[in-house]
């Protein structure tokens, strides 16, 4: 009996140290985009690089579409800690902090490497904020240029008047406001059903959300005003990613600069896809009129300086390195 407890004994702590040894600790990241975007495959192919760089020790779950948790309330559920990591538009925050909407500013950086300058210009204080929430920011990625899609002709501002102008962010409302539209706020997953039942007329979204949502069937017109280039963010909770050991922590560190660097140069070689199957799916892709650019450029003049107002001397040391 004596030897059969030793030999259990020896059997349990061997068990166990091999389930320490192969211990997993597993995160849970949701986004609000669907599993078919480029977004959100990048997100994917950074879970994957994690868990391979681990040996499994981390494994991310991603959680695509709105599944787990809606697109506006996954800042707050990783600030909570109710999920460990997730994906958000920075620009759906600004109404926390005006800092945040700094890449939605209208016609402010409106080409890729303008974009680029503007995100390294404001990363130290986007890296501040967050910390001060209790979390800590992984890496960005941005959307193609914001551009105007339309159920109807838009030759000038005048043609927005009066319609519904479908809005995500407080820069999205403040832009319909100055049209003479009327906000509606839509999460993205959303976006189709409203324009079937007339709820949306005109917004203002990508060339990628224009192919991913099949926009091509509810909406006929689309310019290419480019007007930001708007960049997601992946974040994790402070507490969470601190429980990391150190090995760990460096391997989700360099795949999360591997995904930003990835999702920077994704983004722009797929506008000029997803441009050209708009065209072949029967959108009118067309660039915005000499009038219609001039007046959206005046409603950017406006808000660059709103938003400079909110900022304050953080916004302006922000404008000032992205100027240099």
């Amino acid at each position: 009996m004596k030897r059969l407890a030793f030999a259990f004994a020896c059997a349990l702590s061997g068990a166990l140290f091999a389930a320490g040894a192969h211990a997993q600790t597993q995160w849970d990241l949701p986004t609000g985009y669907a599993a078919s975007s480029f977004q959100t495959e990048n997100v994917q192919q950074f879970a994957t690089e994690v868990a391979q760089a681990t040996g499994g020790k981390l494994k991310i779950v991603l959680h695509p579409n709105g599944s787990l948790y809606k697109a506006n309330e996954i800042k707050r559920a990783v600030q909570s800690g109710q999920t460990q990591a997730g994906e958000f538009i920075l620009s759906g925050a600004a109404n926390e902090n005006p800092l945040f909407g700094v890449d939605s500013i209208p016609f402010l950086a409106d080409s890729y490497p303008a974009a680029k300058r503007l995100s390294e210009a404001s990363r130290p204080a986007i890296d501040k904020l967050l910390a001060a929430q209790g979390m800590k920011l992984l890496f960005v990625s941005p959307w193609p240029g914001q551009s105007l899609y339309s159920s109807k002709p838009v030759d000038t501002v005048a043609d927005l008047k009066g319609t519904k102008m479908r809005a995500y962010n407080p820069a999205t409302s403040r832009i319909a406001q100055l049209a003479g539209a009327q906000p509606t706020t839509i999460q993205l997953a959303e976006l189709s059903q409203a324009l079937a039942t007339g709820t949306v007329e005109n917004f203002l979204t990508s060339s990628a959300s224009g192919v991913e949502m099949k926009l091509y069937e509810s909406v006929k017109h689309f310019y290419s005003v480019n007007a930001w280039l708007p960049k997601n963010a992946v974040v994790v909770n402070r507490k969470a990613f601190d429980a990391l050991d150190k090995p760990t922590q460096d391997a989700l560190l360099k795949a999360a600069a591997a995904a930003e660097a990835r999702g920077w140069a994704t983004s722009e070689r797929k506008n000029d896809e997803y441009l050209k199957e708009l065209a072949a799916r029967g959108m009118k892709v067309a660039a915005p009129s000499e009038a219609l650019s001039r007046e959206l450029r005046k409603i950017g003049a406006t808000m660059t300086a709103e938003w400079l107002k909110q900022a304050g001397a953080e916004g302006q040391a922000i404008i000032d390195a992205y100027s240099k």
